[in-house]
């Protein structure tokens, strides 16, 4: 199909374009490619659809945008067409399935796994399902280029608009060529240096990985969909925002990091919020990729429910004021803030509201959650169903689709820390939480009683160190095996400073081990690593780990020439899909082990022959 009559642009990239191309030219095309399904209204014809489809293309430079480039190279610049062509794949049958939206949600997710030439394709691959000639369904997948959840539901509202006769006003949201143009302007640049700081914060003091417990591993998971619908949920929803005066969508999140902290047994939820960067008027219908995370951290160590929820919406202001950056400079910080602290940082959790959005896209079962009919006030009070699979880099996602007058949110947890039944009782759980908040404030203390949900529970092995949760037998067997079977005995320092109430996660500074160590009366059962006095059960989720401060690493090298730097690549090299990890700070080499390998103080009793953090110069 051709079309023609806009104008043509050109210029650089935004720094959401800059991102999302990024993670396309890396990732698999199933991964970063997103999809929707539209529903035809009823007794449309087919050049009807195809008619409004041209005229979004007209309209929305995005969708005439290419990024010309050199095998090899990432783009740089966009180049907005004025005239060009699509292609629109009509697929009519006889008679469609017994499902036909989740046939329609098929061809557009099968549709997402082939990737999109960024110098030449247009960003939306469209196939048109009919029956007998009558057009049922639109699916199609899109470029992450240039379209994010936002864009697309942007998209199918304007659509329906235009098959309904209605003339849609000029848009008024930035173009992305706007947009590179105000980033690129010093207070543009200034936002984006703040941040950079930001985010280099919650890194350095946050927890290194939400889920780091046992059973947690990989950087790719493959996570079932969970989808709540709950009359009963939204109810309670809208009396909590009542009884609180906040708004609906404050609450959901408070609720949600809440109970996902808790699960956790973290101080504070770190998340990821990719919607955030919306919250601008001026981007607000912006058809455009703005994918770029707002990094919120909520500190939960509050006493009741209520304050939770006063803190929530400063913190997640915050991190949608610093949701714009340049992706290349954030992962240089990050890549060099991890090695000075000795973690990876892992994107755990992804809390995505498309609720609030002008209008939301079809979630993944294919059910329309912007179609009235789909959320009627006499839905389910609480129903659960389970969809496809997902290969994701996250190990809790959520979209919430819509607030009223159903709940309505999809998630993907990790089947490795997650049972099914376990996946379930955590949105009962959430529901049960709004429930008990819509009459009177929640002691945060009282979640596992109230929710149902409890925990996890980590074992007497694992301590929280750094303002992560770690476990010394297994950083002393992972960098055990990095060194080609040197052996290695782990231990921790001073207690953590912060576990009084601090929230900026700081602990005291390690000093060479010859400093004062917990009692080395362990069992000793890692093969090259060994813990401290092991009397914690791990169980209760506020309790304080009875060491946890800083890590150091005893390595016995034997012939082997090695230095603490050397160590600490070799570790850092190792930690990828280990959250459960965290690098030592101080790495002591010596000659042999002891004869009593898994006691700290006969380690210290051993010549040392070298010693210093490995991310700098070294002592020797």
């Amino acid at each position: 199909m051709a079309y023609a009559g806009g104008e043509e642009r050109r210029g650089p990239v935004t720094m959401g374009q800059a991102n999302m191309i990024r993670c396309m030219l890396r990732d698999e095309p199933e991964h970063i490619n997103i999809h929707d399904v539209w529903p035809v209204p009823e007794g449309t014809r087919t050049e009807a659809t195809v008619e409004a489809l041209r005229a979004l293309a007209i309209r929305h430079e995005a969708l005439r945008t290419t990024f010309p480039h050199t095998v090899g190279s990432a783009p740089r610049e966009q180049v907005v067409a004025a005239e060009g062509t699509f292609t629109v794949t009509v697929l009519d049958h006889e008679d469609l399935p017994d499902d036909p939206a989740g046939y329609a949600e098929s061809l557009a997710r099968g549709a997402r796994s082939e990737r999109f030439h960024l110098d030449r394709d247009f960003p939306l691959r469209i196939s048109l399902v009919a029956r007998s000639g009558a057009p049922a369904f639109v699916s199609m997948a899109a470029s992450h280029a240039v379209t994010d959840v936002g864009a697309l539901g942007i998209l199918k509202e304007e659509w329906r608009s235009i098959l309904a006769g209605e003339t849609l006003p000029p848009p008024a949201s930035l173009t992305p060529l706007d947009l590179a143009a105000e980033e690129a302007s010093p207070a543009g640049l200034r936002k984006s240096e703040a941040s950079l700081r930001h985010w280099e914060r919650i890194i350095r003091t946050g927890p290194q990985a939400m889920f780091a417990e046992p059973g947690a591993g990989g950087t790719e998971v493959r996570t079932p969909q969970l989808t709540l619908r709950s009359r009963r949920g939204a109810r309670a929803l809208a009396l909590v925002a009542a009884r609180t005066g906040s708004m609906p969508s404050t609450v959901l999140l408070t609720a949600w990091c809440a109970l996902v902290a808790h699960r956790a047994d973290q101080h504070a939820c770190v998340a990821a919020v990719p919607t955030s960067n919306r919250y601008h008027p001026r981007l607000t219908r912006s058809v455009n990729t703005l994918s770029q995370d707002a990094l919120l951290s909520l500190d939960v160590r509050v006493p009741t429910f209520d304050a939770l929820l006063k803190k929530a919406w400063g913190a997640a202001l915050n991190a949608y004021r610093h949701s714009q950056f340049d992706a290349a400079a954030l992962w240089e910080m990050i890549g060099r803030t991890t090695h000075e602290r000795g973690s990876r940082f892992a994107r755990d959790v992804v809390f995505n509201d498309v609720s609030t959005l002008p209008a939301t896209v079809t979630s993944a079962t294919g059910e329309d959650a912007a179609d009235p009919k789909a959320a009627e006030p006499t839905g389910p009070g609480l129903e659960l169903s389970w969809g496809p699979d997902q290969v994701l880099p996250t190990r809790v996602l959520t979209f919430v689709h819509a607030t009223d007058p159903l709940l309505h949110l999809s998630t993907w947890v990790d089947p490795a820390l997650f049972k099914r039944d376990e996946a379930e009782a955590f949105l009962t759980g959430l529901v049960r939480l709004l429930e008990a908040a819509a009459t009177d404030d929640v002691p945060l203390a009282s979640l596992t009683g109230v929710t149902g949900v409890r925990p996890v529970e980590r074992g007497p092995l694992w301590c929280r160190v750094d303002g992560s949760w770690t476990s010394p037998p297994l950083v002393a067997r992972t960098l055990s095996e990095a060194l080609e079977g040197l052996p290695v005995h782990v231990t921790a320092d001073a207690p953590e400073a912060a576990e009084d109430g601090a929230t900026d996660g700081s602990t005291p500074d390690a000093t060479a081990p010859h400093g004062s160590t917990p009692d080395a009366t362990h069992d000793g059962t890692a093969p090259h690593g060994s813990t401290p006095d092991a009397t914690h059960d791990g169980t209760a989720p506020h309790g304080t780990p009875p060491w946890g401060g800083a890590l150091t690493a005893f390595i016995a090298v034997g012939d082997t020439p090695l230095t603490p730097a050397q160590a600490h690549t070799a570790l850092m090299d190792a930690l990828p899909g280990r959250p459960g990890l965290l690098a030592p700070r101080r790495y002591v080499i010596v000659q042999n082990p002891p004869a009593e390998a898994d006691r700290t103080s006969a380690w210290l009793r051993q010549q040392i022959l070298r010693e210093g953090t490995g991310r700098d110069r070294d002592v020797t």
